[in-house]
């Protein structure tokens, strides 16, 4: 009986263990979220939109070499009436008729019909029809659209219609269940659940995504991202996908952001942007340590629009913008989202880092516009004898005061000629190039640029204020191995 004890007892203490992780599966399965009530509460105020074009008829006049007839030429319905078309001729369109164009989803967002939408689901169509989860369809006024956002805003007639509260992003944890509802393939008041991937994903110029693992397909573009409480915390709208098809991953745009561009379009029918006429760059962690900077942030200004806002500032090819309007710089695509959200006319007060130190000026916003870029240095302009080979491995010149004007540069020093075998050229600079600044020194001519590369430390490196074309950046150029 002892003996069988010893057998028996560790056997069940084994399956005892073996059978628990079963049990707490068990548990955990019983405490998955339960999307139900959240779906009957906030279905009715989604919606599916239908877009068509219209296409007009073409009338082929029998004569030979004869040009066609739109619907709207005077002559059209007279020779439609006399010379109909044989009877083998292949249809032409379809005498205005309304031609499928695709679907999309959205969400009411008040009670008198106003919709919100992605810009790529209505760009282009002449018709938009709404549809309600009741199978009530109306014909929608497009009220207003921005593509740099993709946002749009639609109206149908109606009233006491459902909508969906609005929530706040920024409380969104990365690991919190979210829900989408739309029409993917058209597929109407489709749900679909998942969780919150990724915050601040910067893909878009002007908001950031929010990344989840929601099945988003093509049909779901425009339709709300729900949080557990039923508010909306984003707007559905991009996938990534080397199929079409959903692989894992989808993007929507924040609420908050969206309902400000909103905002907007229902006030005037367009966005107005800030803007202040600079081309900007990433800052690297290999440049940032040569000039000074604690750790890679800012923006780099590539170029600055002549006579633009920065330019009439003060702003330089090469500053490094750390804040604007009272609000810190810490990657480059912070810049265009707060130039883009401040008022045109304001005055903004920036710091810059330049030449190792900061500096503060004040801008005087302007309005987005097509940008214009400053225009590189005349073709053919007659280029001085260039200096010996330097630290660099490049031979440099001296710019002509055409070339100075062409570039809007005050100083500089024209890359001549780079050794193939030296770490500039590793670096990737060519002839052509010029060499505006060394670490946190301004270079004014060739000659001091070679002064300055005779005392640099070989064992170090040191970045170049390098201007190609109309655009300048900072590159690294690393001691050689």
């Amino acid at each position: 009986m002892n003996m069988t004890k010893r057998i028996l007892l560790p056997l069940i203490a084994g399956l005892a263990t073996l059978l628990l992780p079963l049990g707490a599966g068990a548990a955990s399965a019983r405490g998955l979220p339960d999307f139900a009530d959240l779906v009957e509460r906030s279905g009715p105020a989604v919606v599916n939109i239908r877009t068509v074009e219209r296409v007009r008829s073409v009338q082929q006049l029998p004569f030979p070499g004869a040009p066609q007839l739109d619907e709207n030429d005077p002559f059209y319905e007279f020779f439609r009436r006399f010379f109909p078309p044989r009877p083998d001729t292949p249809p032409r369109g379809g005498g205005g008729q309304e031609v499928p164009r695709g679907v999309g989803s959205g969400f009411v967002i008040s009670a008198d019909g106003y919709v919100l939408t992605n810009h790529h689901v209505v760009d282009g169509a002449d018709e938009i029809y709404v549809t309600m989860t009741d199978e009530r369809e109306f014909q929608a006024k497009l009220v207003g659209s921005d593509r740099r956002t993709d946002v749009a805003l639609v109206k149908i007639e109606a009233s006491s219609l459902p909508t969906l509260p609005i929530g706040d992003p920024a409380q969104l944890r990365v690991g919190e269940w979210v829900v989408a509802i739309g029409s993917p393939f058209g597929l109407e008041n489709t749900v679909t659940a998942g969780i919150v991937s990724a915050k601040g994903r910067e893909t878009g110029d002007y908001l950031p995504f929010i990344q989840t693992d929601v099945a988003v397909n093509p049909g779901n573009s425009g339709g709300p991202l729900l949080n557990m409480d039923g508010e909306v915390v984003g707007i559905n709208s991009q996938i990534y996908s080397r199929t079409g098809g959903f692989m894992g991953i989808s993007f929507a745009f924040p609420i908050d952001e969206v309902m400000r561009v909103a905002d907007q379009l229902r006030t005037s029918g367009r966005v107005i942007r800030g803007r202040i006429g600079v081309g900007i760059a990433e800052v690297t962690k290999d440049v940032a340590e040569p000039l000074g900077l604690p750790r890679a942030l800012g923006a780099l200004v590539r170029s600055v629009e002549a006579g633009g806002p920065a330019d009439r500032a003060g702003v330089q090819v090469g500053d490094i913008i750390l804040n604007f309007d009272g609000r810190a710089i810490d990657k480059v695509s912070d810049l265009p989202r707060i130039v883009g959200g401040t008022r045109p006319g304001s005055k903004a007060p920036v710091t810059v880092w330049r030449h190792g130190q900061k500096r503060d000026l004040t801008i005087t916003v302007g309005e987005m516009q097509p940008e214009r870029t400053a225009r590189a240095g005349a073709p053919g302009a007659p280029v001085p004898e260039p200096t010996a080979a330097n630290l660099f491995g490049l031979a440099v010149a001296e710019l002509s005061p055409e070339q100075r004007e062409q570039l809007r540069v005050r100083g500089g020093a024209l890359v001549e000629s780079v050794n193939p075998d030296s770490t500039a050229a590793r670096a990737g600079i060519r002839p052509g190039d010029v060499i505006l600044g060394v670490d946190n020194i301004e270079v004014a001519s060739a000659r001091q640029f070679d002064q300055i590369a005779a005392r640099l430390d070989r064992d170090r490196t040191h970045v170049l204020l390098v201007q190609r074309g109309e655009n300048a950046t900072f590159v690294p150029i690393r001691p050689a191995s």
